[in-house]
């Protein structure tokens, strides 16, 4: 009876995609934070995975796929918060591979999304809902560090994935204008963590990205090097500018959307400081894998949606939230490196 009555005092937050990369993180942070979880996620991309928080008693898992409007109302309706992460995303090859698919399927589920949320929050205990944006609604601009106002000047986006995000940003200011509802956009850049395995997918791939196994770069490059071939393939001229975040980092500030009264109804880029060349990332992994060898990478055409230069301000958030994302590279190596070692053994790349 003293549980019952403790989690009708938790407040409930409504986390779709909740069992990928960066939702592993969330509810992690979440329950640390006090709140009681419902996630909710296919598992169409990494199938069924345990985590940490699996067996937690303020976290109830809802297999299903949210754009069934009837499934999402109902496990949203008692909930006082909604994180908008579920969608389909991944690494550069994602963006090559599936450009129809990224942009036809993300739209029904923010859509779906955000319709449910409306009702809820006409209807129901609703508060308010972070969407989850990309950093890559920046891929065309030319203004460095980019702020957060900057979008407004910036040139559309060129990939469908980044069209995509931004248009998830309209739907939360669009929903906000007509209906009243109270959101926060946050802008993760280049998340980096543990939990991140080979997709699943039933799609026939092209070569380079069946080798990539559609995953970021910096589990690309840690199983390259792990290779202990001559040398470590880079798609491009290594010079591409990065700001590496790690995920605990990026959980911590997405949670901090949900309740801080300067986060109602405005956007933050979500950040490191930390500007990194890919190459420099590149030598940082090989130090730590190979560090009695002699670098020796290729470099290889890129993708076309490889985009060179991505550098926020991270100062809103800083100023505003008294947010800052402060774990080095270096660090979240040394817990990356480890991980994806162990999870090559047991087969999941």
């Amino acid at each position: 009876m003293g549980e019952s009555i403790n989690l009708k005092k938790m407040k409930k937050v409504l986390l779709t995609g909740s069992e990928g990369f960066i939702g592993g993180y969330l509810v992690k942070e979440l329950i640390k934070k006090g709140y009681y979880v419902v996630g909710i996620d296919n598992l169409s991309k990494y199938g069924k995975i345990i985590r940490n928080h699996s067996e937690s008693k303020n976290y109830e898992f809802i297999e299903g796929d949210v754009k069934d409007k009837d499934l999402l109302k109902k496990a949203m309706q008692d909930c006082e918060f909604l994180i908008a992460g579920a969608a389909m995303i991944g690494g550069i090859s994602y963006f090559h591979e599936f450009e129809y698919d990224l942009l036809s399927e993300n739209e029904k589920i923010i859509s779906t999304t955000t319709d449910v949320a409306i009702d809820c929050f006409r209807l129901n205990k609703l508060k308010r809902v972070v969407f989850l944006s990309s950093s890559m609604v920046f891929e065309s601009t030319s203004v460095f560090p980019t702020k957060e106002s900057d979008i407004k000047n910036s040139p559309a986006p060129f990939s469908s994935y980044g069209f995509q995000k931004l248009a998830v940003e309209y739907f939360a200011k669009a929903a906000n204008s007509q209906y009243g509802l109270e959101y926060s956009i946050a802008r993760p850049f280049n998340a980096v963590g543990i939990g991140e395995v080979k997709t699943g997918n039933d799609k026939e791939l092209s070569k380079t990205s069946a080798n990539l196994a559609l995953s970021h770069v910096v589990p690309d490059l840690i199983l390259k090097t792990l290779e202990d071939a001559e040398s470590v393939e880079i798609l491009g001229s290594g010079k591409q500018i990065r700001h590496y975040t790690y995920g605990e980092d990026l959980a911590e500030g997405i949670v901090t959307l949900l309740e801080h009264p300067k986060a109602k109804n405005t956007d933050f880029n979500l950040s490191t400081s930390e500007s990194t060349s890919v190459i420099e990332l590149a030598q940082l992994i090989w130090k730590k894998i190979r560090k009695n060898d002699q670098y020796n990478f290729l470099f290889k055409d890129p993708f076309k949606f490889d985009v060179q230069k991505r550098v926020p301000s991270t100062m809103k958030a800083k100023k505003l939230l008294g947010f800052e994302a402060t774990t080095s590279l270096d660090s979240m190596l040394d817990i990356v490196i480890p991980w994806i070692i162990n999870a090559k053994k047991q087969g999941l790349y």
